[in-house]
């Protein structure tokens, strides 16, 4: 399911070409560099739409990003890709809008499994939380994401992350 490692040096270099100075691109033929990559995969596979969601998303189009992202879930993406998805389709959501649908898949994709992305999902959480008015239970989410981070206070951090949000 997933494409060969010519396929993905050429695109993660296309992507670190973009990254490293995104101003001096011009996003209309990113996008179709980006896009001719992913028809050397085919029309249904999921990479081809999440990397053609990921250029709209990197070049100011959320809105047009988000049908892609379903897409490549759709169509079973997996790996760290799949979860990448979850994460900036969420995103996307609430730059358009609709944090509530975008709290809904960050929360049910914290009670998954754990990886490098945890933080990512955490903080894309809490930003959706403040979206919607929920200021308090964001900043617990973003202190008990960096508290495993501090060198000291650690335990102190992920306590008074908890106390922000229980009763009482």
């Amino acid at each position: 399911m997933n494409p060969n490692a010519d396929w993905e040096q050429r695109s993660a270099d296309l992507w670190a070409a973009f990254n490293a100075a995104p101003d001096a691109w011009d996003e209309q033929e990113f996008r179709e560099r980006v896009g001719a990559l992913a028809d050397e995969l085919g029309p249904d596979h999921p990479v081809a739409a999440f990397e053609r969601a990921c250029a709209l998303d990197s070049t100011g189009h959320s809105d047009k990003a988000v049908q892609l992202y379903r897409k490549a879930l759709e169509l079973g993406i997996d790996g760290i890709r799949r979860r990448r998805s979850v994460i900036q389709l969420s995103s996307s959501l609430r730059n358009i809008g609709e944090a509530e649908q975008s709290i809904r898949l960050l929360t049910e994709e914290r009670e998954r499994g754990s990886d490098e992305l945890d933080d990512a999902v955490s903080a894309t959480l809490a930003l959706a939380l403040t979206s919607v008015g929920r200021e308090r239970e964001a900043v617990s989410i973003a202190v008990g994401a960096l508290a495993k981070h501090l060198p000291r206070y650690q335990r102190s951090m992920a306590n008074y992350a908890r106390l922000l949000v229980e009763p009482g």
